[in-house]
């Protein structure tokens, strides 16, 4: 376990100011592979089908049952029985089939999905995901198929902001939270930078709002 973070040998300034969560759904889209099978978790993750291409030929599944998950549903494509797994209206896109709950966890479980994007509570710098629960007595659990994509899918990223309301980085060195998956998180994205996690230890590859340097010396 690596509990240390540094700024990547090319770390950059991407922008002068933070993207807002719109602008980094647009920037974790255009990092999936092309071709990929990918599932967006519960909240903002699912801005990013907003994002991508028709060329990108990636395919979106969604643990309720279904594969081949169009953009969000606007105006008259509402269809209340067609829904992603946060019961958000979804358009399907051609070849979309649809399956039993059962048949999408296994899906997920047995390693045929390429990218999960998932929110989260905490991330360490090596890896481990904390993002069911704050473990605070009147806490509701909501794990929902998060342990089941975090150990399932080849890459997970987590889309989340950077700093809690109190100002304290929610990329930790050890998460202090539940755990959901032991590291299994391969790259954070957030308004203020983009970070590599892992065995390495935490990389800041890009910063938007300030140097590199300046968002580490916050973080440390």
């Amino acid at each position: 376990m690596n509990t240390q973070i540094t700024l990547a040998a090319d770390a950059v300034r991407g922008g002068d100011q933070p993207l807002t969560m719109d602008q980094l759904a647009a920037r974790i889209a255009a990092d999936i592979p092309v071709g990929s099978y990918v599932n967006l978790g519960i909240g903002r993750p699912t801005q990013i089908s907003d994002h991508l291409s028709p060329d990108s030929a990636i395919t979106l599944h969604t643990e309720n049952g279904m594969l081949g998950m169009g953009p969000q549903a606007q105006g008259d494509e509402v269809d209340l029985d067609l829904t992603n797994a946060g019961k958000v209206p979804v358009t399907e896109l051609p070849g979309a089939a649809y399956f039993h709950h059962a048949d999408s966890f296994a899906m997920m479980r047995g390693g045929h999905l390429d990218v999960c994007v998932m929110g989260a509570f905490q991330v360490s710098y090596d890896g481990d995901l904390a993002n069911w629960s704050t473990g605070a007595p009147d806490a509701i659990p909501a794990v929902g198929g998060a342990m089941d994509l975090a150990i399932g899918a080849k890459q997970v990223f987590v889309m989340m902001t950077l700093f809690a309301r109190n100002g304290d980085a929610k990329l930790v060195p050890s998460c202090h939270y539940p755990l959901t998956g032991v590291s299994c998180v391969d790259r954070v994205y957030t308004p203020e930078a983009i970070i590599a996690v892992g065995a390495d230890g935490a990389q800041i590859l890009e910063t938007f709002g300030e140097e590199p340097a300046e968002l580490l010396a916050r973080m440390v």
